[in-house]
């Protein structure tokens, strides 16, 4: 049996240092751990990532998906268009509110859902479309809210992954009626656990921050029905810190997506869309043999990899119909890519020597049979 590779290149390394564990202990010393003013500094400094919006901070990314839809009032009967090529959170969000998703395809090269797919999906019932801006590649928002425009759509953005990404000039979170990040540890910044909606809209966002709190913003005078899905004061002040190391953190990401685009010729690296920047929350390639063989010569040689998404979400067991099938989609390119992606390392934390590592090894495990 063969062991782990002595010198093994994690496929993510989230971090954590001094002055993150300082911020931790000074709010435990403060006494003041919940939905205090940690929390409110990181709303307003997070603001300035995405062109100033309106920020509200929660305990995870779903929860910012799922208290989105709830604030925009959606329920059964409605219908959100979500990409199937993505985890399994983003449609989660909406069956929690008793709506319904409407799977559509992704284009090939970003990985984000197709606008022409989504145009198609349009019915009376749809409310809303919910883009994903997977991997840190931005989707087509240009086109996606000119479709929403057109017929009276909300659009909710899945920045889960994404945070500090832009198209055209313009950061993910800005685009549509709100945007949702993840500050889970893997992600390109954390905090520990938590998330973030964004929105332009002041009344959403006071939505937002009753839901959030068992429906009041007064102690004990609740407006509406809410949830416990706050934030903590510990969680914000390490998001704090690794706010200010984001755009530090991110051109590193590209340096080393850089790096690896050209050196990497066994296995097709991820294209990048005009006007689009890429932040890199994963360096996904397709393997075009097989990728089972691919990622075992990958592991002998000490590279972490792993597959972002296999099953699409439409394939998993809570959205197969009656008879245990994946219903009426038709998602050809969401196939293909389960089938050949592969997420090598990218991580800021990544030496020249690992670059080359992983590169080189790459290349071995492209042609691996």
């Amino acid at each position: 049996m063969v062991g782990p590779h002595p010198e093994f290149i994690p496929p993510a390394r989230p971090i954590i240092g001094e002055a993150e564990i300082e911020a931790a202990v000074r709010v435990l010393r403060s006494g003041r751990v919940v939905q205090g003013p940690e929390v409110a500094a990181f709303e307003e400094e997070f603001g300035d990532l995405v062109a100033g919006r309106h920020c509200v901070a929660v305990n995870s990314g779903t929860s910012a998906l799922q208290l989105t839809l709830m604030a925009l009032g959606l329920g059964p009967g409605d219908e959100v268009i979500v990409p199937s090529f993505s985890f399994a959170a983003s449609a989660n969000a909406v069956r929690l509110v008793g709506a319904e998703p409407v799977f559509v395809d992704i284009e090939p090269g970003s990985f984000c859902v197709d606008p022409q797919a989504v145009a198609a999906a349009v019915t009376p019932r749809t409310v809303a479309i919910m883009p994903v801006h997977l991997y840190g590649h931005p989707a087509a928002m240009d086109q996606i809210m000119a479709i929403a425009e057109r017929h009276g759509l909300a659009v909710v953005e899945d920045a889960a992954q994404a945070h500090g990404a832009t198209l055209h000039g313009t950061p993910v979170g800005a685009f549509g009626t709100a945007g949702c990040f993840s500050f889970y540890p893997t992600k390109n910044m954390h905090a520990l656990e938590g998330g973030m909606v964004t929105t332009a809209d002041a009344e959403v966002a006071r939505t937002l921050r009753l839901l959030r709190n068992q429906g009041m913003e007064q102690r004990y005078a609740n407006e509406i029905v809410g949830a416990n899905m706050r934030m903590t004061d510990v969680a914000a002040a390490i998001g704090r810190v690794q706010l200010t190391q984001l755009a530090e953190w991110t051109e590193q990401r590209r340096a080393n997506a850089k790096f690896l685009d050209s050196k990497i010729t066994g296995m097709v690296t991820p294209p990048v869309a005009d006007a689009a920047k890429h932040v890199y929350h994963q360096y996904t390639v397709r393997v075009e043999g097989n990728r089972d063989a691919a990622m075992a010569r990958l592991t002998e040689l000490g590279i972490g990899n792993a597959v972002y998404y296999p099953t699409p979400i439409h394939r998993l067991k809570p959205y197969l119909d009656s008879d245990g099938k994946p219903g009426p989609w038709d998602l050809p390119e969401t196939e293909r890519a389960a089938a050949e992606v592969v997420s090598l390392p990218v991580h800021p934390s990544l030496s020249p020597a690992d670059l080359e590592r992983i590169a080189e090894g790459a290349n071995l495990a492209g042609g691996a049979r």
